[in-house]
């Protein structure tokens, strides 16, 4: 098994890393151990191949132990799979497509689809439950109408107008876990369902002025308002500045690393933000550890407790 521990530097990753048949030992032993089992119809004790594959005594399927990964039908080298993985995972602001094609000697374009892939990891858990102190919030992407011509600048973008920006709600947890969606409106028949269904019970939510989260249910919890039009953002225990901050980390993410990013793709670089955001106190090596597994499919239980 991979002592993922000793992986504190990019050095560490490659020089254990060394091999193609060292890096499909590492998938085999994390994901099955000694006990091979089918992707196929879940027998086990497969046996292997003369070539290195596996064929399975029930279906007769041979498989690859990439089948069901992220790796599956790969043209790309494992060995810049996992230095990717690592890279991605210890650049605190995310690493950019041109970057990551000079740091691992890929064309640009596979650099852009190998991000998108492991992007896919970062999906967020539906079941998670925020509880106690929980902020609320909505921030706007894109729409930067100083950097166009005059003559290309639509009007009334400025504040929460949607014309040209993409909303995203988010949820934190204070001293936790964060949720950011993004979403079509800001109003109540939008937001209020997220908010039951993300924010336990009983909890205190604290958000700005905005009328939408004027309809929460008051027998469920708690609602804090700060007015951020007069100028008030800490009133006593009432605040917005956690959410505030993860929306500071997001927008550098976005402005200093990849510059320009579509809606379409949104979603999936939000999904990055709140993983960088959740795992912020686990060491590269461990959100290497982490992401390794997902990858492969596998949950590491003990570090879902240390992010959780």
């Amino acid at each position: 098994m991979v002592n993922f521990s000793k992986f504190n530097s990019l050095y560490s990753v490659a020089a254990y890393f060394n091999t193609e048949s060292k890096c499909r030992q590492a998938i085999i032993d994390s994901r099955w151990g000694d006990d091979v089992v089918c992707p196929y119809c879940g027998q086990h004790h497969c046996h292997k191949r003369g070539d290195g594959r596996f064929c399975c005594p029930k279906c007769n399927n041979n498989f690859s132990e990439k089948v069901g990964t992220i790796f599956e039908n790969t043209k790309i080298p494992l060995r810049k799979w996992f230095m990717a993985m690592y890279l991605i995972s210890s650049h605190k602001k995310g690493v950019s497509s041109h970057q990551l094609s000079r740091d691992i000697d890929v064309t640009q374009k596979t650099a852009w689809f190998i991000l998108q892939k492991i992007r896919t990891l970062f999906a967020q858990d539906d079941t998670v439950a925020l509880r106690g102190d929980v902020e609320c919030d909505e921030a706007y992407i894109g729409g930067k109408e100083k950097n166009k011509h005059e003559w290309k600048r639509t009007k009334g973008t400025q504040g929460r107008s949607t014309k040209t920006k993409t909303p995203v709600f988010g949820m934190v947890q204070r001293g936790g876990k964060v949720v950011a969606l993004k979403c079509d409106k800001t109003d109540g028949a939008t937001l209020l369902p997220i908010i039951s269904q993300f924010v336990a019970e009983g909890s205190s939510i604290y958000t700005d002025e905005l009328t939408a989260y004027n309809g929460l249910d008051a027998t469920k919890y708690t609602h804090k308002v700060v007015n951020h039009g007069r100028n008030e953002y800490v009133k006593g225990g009432n605040f917005t500045n956690t959410i505030e901050g993860f929306w500071a980390m997001l927008k550098r993410m976005i402005e200093g690393i990849y510059h320009s990013i579509s809606s379409k793709y949104l979603q999936r670089y939000v999904d990055e933000a709140v993983y960088r955001y959740n795992t912020r106190k686990l060491s590269g090596s461990d959100c290497f550890k982490d992401m390794f597994a997902a990858s492969i499919g596998v949950v590491d239980y003990e570090m879902v407790k240390q992010i959780a």
